[in-house]
């Protein structure tokens, strides 16, 4: 894929012309006032895979509407990293799942705990299965798309419940054995990084944010630029209901995430690929360019949305660290 979208110097600068709606923090708070009404029922239950210097578990907690969530939870075994230990809520990329601890075993090699999150109704398509229903549609994992689900009705759109199951994750993570809950970030890449800036934002105790290659950010600007996959569905959706375009687009104003990082304020480190027509390198910047807190932006100008990769995990490890203060790993004996 060559380059397709602004070129770089107006990317530096450019911010989503589309103003915000009006009762865009009357909208969440009742809607994390409506969430915390049901007691958070956190549970963990031992994975029955036996690791030497991790312990695993899942995890289930009351997300939205008090129903169920399912995610892994990870940390280094008290012989490898004494604990309290710094936590990092991941979420995932669209249509993907929890799948196995051995998938996720980066962060706690690394000194950190880890909740990663199922995203509900999702995991029944990329190759790590999921564990999470969405009950306002359907009890089990289902293929996507999500993306305009309920999309005419800001009160029931799939990603008003996403958002705040991310929220209840954290506060989940907040009360986990062993973590530190003054030390607590937030990570993901594609939907995952869209999911993490809103968590960022409407989340209390939020030290840090990694927010690489987000999807979810400035609706209105990728369905101009990219006929890809996930945003094709939107554009299918649009040209199909053309007299409630701009309902739809009105209802995602809600859920955007250039609105969500306005008021997020941790330090974060985000990460664009050039080439990236999945989510174009426009609507990254425009969510960058309006984060409120201090950033790093790593950008990669020949990948698409792959991203950075290898390369930017290892570089995220280091980044948590520093924000993080994590202490280094001993060897297990």
């Amino acid at each position: 894929m060559p380059l397709f979208d602004l070129p770089l110097d107006e990317l530096t600068a450019y911010r989503s012309p589309r103003p915000e709606p009006a009762d865009f923090d009357e909208f969440w708070a009742a809607t994390l006032a409506e969430t915390s009404a049901h007691p958070l029922d956190v549970v963990v239950e031992t994975h029955e895979l036996a690791l030497t210097a991790v312990e695993a578990s899942h995890v289930w907690f009351a997300g939205y509407g008090g129903q169920p969530v399912h995610g892994l939870f990870l940390r280094p075994s008290p012989a490898v990293v004494a604990g309290p230990l710094p936590v990092v809520v991941q979420f995932l990329g669209y249509g993907d799942g929890t799948g196995s601890p051995l998938d996720w075993l980066g962060l706690p090699a690394a000194g950190f705990a880890t909740l990663v999150m199922d995203t509900r109704g999702q995991g029944a398509r990329a190759r790590r299965g999921g564990a999470t229903g969405d009950h306002d549609g359907s009890r089990s994992p289902h293929v996507e798309g999500f993306l305009t689900k309920g999309v005419l009705d800001r009160a029931d759109y799939y990603y008003r419940r996403v958002f705040a199951d991310a929220v209840r994750a954290v506060e989940c993570a907040a009360q986990l054995d062993r973590v530190d809950a003054a030390r607590l970030a937030v990570a993901g890449t594609s939907q995952g990084g869209g999911i993490a800036l809103a968590a960022a934002a409407l989340a209390d105790g939020v030290r840090a944010a990694v927010v690489n290659v987000p999807f979810l950010c400035h609706y209105s600007r990728a369905v101009d630029v990219t006929a890809s996959e996930p945003y094709a569905e939107l554009l299918r959706f649009l040209r199909t209901h053309r007299a409630r375009a701009e309902d739809a687009l009105a209802t995602l104003d809600y859920f955007d995430g250039v609105n969500f990082a306005g008021r997020a304020s941790a330090p974060a480190l985000f990460s664009v690929a050039l080439m990236d027509d999945v989510c174009p390198p426009s609507t990254v910047y425009a969510a960058h360019n309006a984060y409120a807190g201090p950033t790093r932006l790593e950008i990669y100008p020949y990948n698409e949305h792959e991203g950075g990769g290898i390369p930017q995990d290892e570089l995220t490890i280091a980044w948590l660290r520093d924000h993080l203060a994590v202490p280094t790993a001993r060897a297990a004996n």
